[in-house]
């Protein structure tokens, strides 16, 4: 999957593109910032990106990247979501 480093507005969601950014692979930039990742929300691009996804530095600022979302992305993210609903479990609650 592909990423481009882009600036994003939240108050206007307004999305810039950055002249001097290229495209990169959506699993390096999870690596960089240590799995540190948070999808925002769905976007259009004529381009083939169709989710911006805020990444945290280690000083906790967000740096965002539209990314390219496959259906692998969506399924690992909902298995993701279930794995940690799981681990929230009491010991009386139903088992998985």
């Amino acid at each position: 999957m592909k990423s481009l480093h882009v600036n994003f507005n939240e108050a206007t969601q307004a999305i810039e593109p950055i002249d001097s950014a290229s495209q990169e692979p959506w699993e390096d930039i999870c690596e960089r910032f240590n799995n540190d990742v948070r999808r925002i929300k769905t976007v259009s691009d004529s381009r083939g990106y169709n989710a911006i996804y805020a990444c945290y530095d280690e000083n906790n600022q967000p740096v965002y990247y539209i990314v390219e979302e496959r259906d692998v992305l969506a399924k690992l993210r909902h298995r993701t979501f279930f794995d940690k609903l799981g681990r929230t479990r009491t010991a009386g609650s139903l088992k998985k």
